[in-house]
């Protein structure tokens, strides 16, 4: 049977693990919103979506990594991407 003492837990290795867990979760959620925003930008955009819909993938990929970086405030770098593309599929999808 298992021994179930709190002395032989690893709270904090467990609460790392969660805190990473999700810190990835919202980067994730962020990316895939930022992925929406561009295929919105290449559908409706013209020429100019589609070009900074490209350039919006590249800076998401880039703000991922930062934000993987960062650990708990890795959302910051992914929301400045969210909101530059929600800009740009406005600008461009307007037209």
């Amino acid at each position: 049977m298992a021994d179930n003492n709190s002395d032989t837990m690893e709270f904090e290795a467990h609460r790392a693990t969660y805190e990473g867990f999700v810190n990835i979760a919202k980067i994730s959620a962020l990316a895939l919103f930022n992925v929406l925003l561009c295929l919105i930008m290449f559908t409706f955009g013209g020429t100019a979506g589609s070009i900074f819909g490209w350039v919006m993938v590249f800076a998401l990929l880039i703000a991922a990594a930062i934000g993987m970086a960062l650990g708990s405030r890795g959302w910051i770098p992914g929301a400045a991407v969210f909101v530059l593309s929600g800009i740009l599929a406005i600008l461009t999808s307007a037209g």
